[in-house]
């Protein structure tokens, strides 16, 4: 009976736990999708919630790594169970960078507001930003239904966030050429794309845990990735 109050008391605390990492994660979406908006549209007020917003998810992986740490102390789980509470607090961790990638956007979009638009640049880091929100929701999704499939089909996503930011990467460094006072503002937005891009990355590291959880290995095979057009010669572009 006291090992199966003690098994019951641990899975209620991870559930618990749980929720917690899935709040968080909705949080993190939301915050990327309105801070492209921001920058899209120029809302400063929005792109300041967005930056007010990242206080909360910080909080709540404080957290998160507590309970984790305080279940590790109280519960003493066996090895599955414990590699169960590591990945909740690597994947907590994944978020908490992905949501400052997200303030970092919405800093650069209220910059952006003073400056000439750059014609085609919202939208696309708009598209971008979803597409990456997208990977986040389903390596969550695979995360709580320990869905080793949509993990990989995640995992096999990064390389079309990639490409979508080599395609980026081009178009402004012909703006750039063709008038040197874009400059200022493209090296912002490709600034923007880069961030997006990593946060594709750490998508990509929550499905991976979530292989490594159901699996007990990390994939043998190294992740797909687009050739970054930053490693090429000037003039392949």
């Amino acid at each position: 009976m006291s090992e199966r109050h003690i098994l019951s008391a641990f899975d209620r605390d991870l559930e618990a736990i749980q929720a917690m990492i899935v709040k968080m994660g909705g949080m993190v979406e939301t915050a990327i999708l309105d801070a492209a908006q921001a920058l899209d549209t120029r809302d400063e007020d929005l792109a300041e919630r967005v930056r007010q917003g990242d206080k909360a998810i910080d909080a709540l992986e404080e957290r998160i790594n507590e309970e984790s740490a305080r279940l590790i102390a109280l519960r003493a789980p066996t090895a599955s169970d414990l590699r169960t509470v590591l990945s909740v607090m690597k994947i907590a961790a994944s978020l908490e960078r992905v949501a400052d990638y997200a303030k970092n956007m919405a800093k650069r979009a209220n910059v952006l507001g003073q400056m000439t638009a750059i014609g085609g640049a919202g939208g696309s880091l708009r598209r971008m930003s979803k597409a990456v929100a997208e990977m986040l929701g389903h390596a969550l999704d695979a995360y709580i239904h320990r869905d080793v499939a949509l993990a990989e089909d995640v995992r096999n996503r990064d390389k079309d966030i990639d490409q979508m930011y080599n395609a980026l990467f081009r178009e402004f460094l012909t703006h750039m050429m063709e008038d040197p006072r874009n400059i200022t503002a493209c090296m912002h937005l490709h600034f923007i794309a880069k961030n997006i891009e990593r946060m594709g990355d750490h998508a990509t590291s929550i499905a991976e845990q979530v292989i490594y959880l159901v699996t007990g290995s990390f994939p043998d095979e190294a992740r797909p990735k687009a050739e970054s057009v930053t490693n090429v010669g000037v003039k392949e572009l």
